[in-house]
């Protein structure tokens, strides 16, 4: 038997038959080293591919090269689901499967707010953390009744971690500055602006700048404001701020009129966990790695493939 077809035997023995490699060695009249070298061989020349196909599972060679091209602290990569509508459910579950994992456990907790959060909360289990604080980073006060909206998210994280949520008692934008201004100037608002921007660490998601957004979905912006801010260059949002593919505001009096942390301090931040999910939010997913606003990033294979291929 040559050595190419000696390898596609001890593969079948391993993995059809699921013999040791001591047997295969007897079976075949060779070492169980020279066994062990083979299967190897395999693997490496991709006549055996080993995939892993649980929901829980993750892809490690991505996030290896998410880490060392972005200079991310970590990163969590899931399969993408058979069921294109269930790949947030498992973006969701192994953003929450990190959360309960981080050592040490966040003493201050800040937190965006959006479909993606709210299924992270959801996710996360009782007890996955023992007294957190929980802090919102932006405004939220929806303006839809059909939406739990920021308080929601943060209650329910908070809750389940045994812990308090810190609530910001106002709406994401505002329409007037002096609005805004006063707002921000209140000794309790500004409290908790200092409270969520002094946070070790924060969890956040980006959307992207479509009529799907939820800005739209909570009376913030209309789908013409959308529309004029994606002629201006904007890729999405960032804790509400609507940024270019190079991460900058594109908007200035919108944002003058957004109530929230700055993305300089996310940037600053000693751990920013983004969660994205899904092909509609891979430009913002690029802006946000690739402009350098988060230390960890969890999300899709789908994702990570377009984040490596075309950066």
């Amino acid at each position: 038997m040559d050595d190419e077809l000696l390898m596609v035997r001890v593969a079948e023995l391993s993995y059809d038959e699921g013999k040791t490699q001591d047997e295969i060695g007897a079976l075949l009249g060779i070492s169980r080293w020279k066994v062990g070298r083979l299967l190897v061989q395999a693997r490496e020349r991709g006549v055996v591919r080993i995939e892993i196909v649980h929901p829980r599972a993750r892809r490690l060679g991505a996030e290896r090269a998410l880490i060392e091209r972005f200079g991310l602290k970590d990163a969590v990569v899931v399969p993408a689901p058979d069921e294109p509508g269930a790949v947030l459910e498992r973006v969701a579950r192994a953003a929450a499967d990190m959360l309960t994992a981080l050592r040490p456990v966040p003493r201050t907790l800040a937190v965006s707010w959006g479909r993606t959060l709210t299924a992270i909360a959801e996710a996360l289990p009782e007890g996955w953390a023992h007294g957190v604080t929980v802090v919102q980073a932006n405004g939220g006060v929806s303006l839809n009744r059909r939406s739990g909206g920021a308080a929601s998210v943060a209650a329910t994280i908070a809750q389940r971690g045994e812990g308090q949520a810190v609530l910001l008692p106002s709406p994401a934008i505002l329409e007037r500055v002096e609005t805004k201004q006063a707002i921000e100037a209140d000794r309790t608002v500004a409290a908790i602006l200092d409270q969520a921007s002094r946070a070790g660490t924060f969890l956040f998601t980006a959307g992207p700048c479509d009529a799907a957004s939820a800005h739209v979905e909570n009376g913030y912006l209309t789908a013409a404001d959308i529309a004029e801010l994606a002629r201006r260059g904007a890729v999405g949002d960032l804790l509400g701020r609507y940024i270019d593919a190079e991460g900058n505001i594109v908007d200035p009096q919108l944002d003058a009129r957004t109530v929230g942390v700055s993305l300089e301090r996310v940037r600053s931040a000693p751990r920013s966990i983004f969660v994205t999910a899904g092909a509609a939010k891979h430009d913002i997913a690029r802006t946000v790695v690739g402009n350098g606003l988060c230390t960890v990033l969890v999300t899709d294979e789908s994702t990570a493939r377009a984040l490596l291929e075309e950066m």
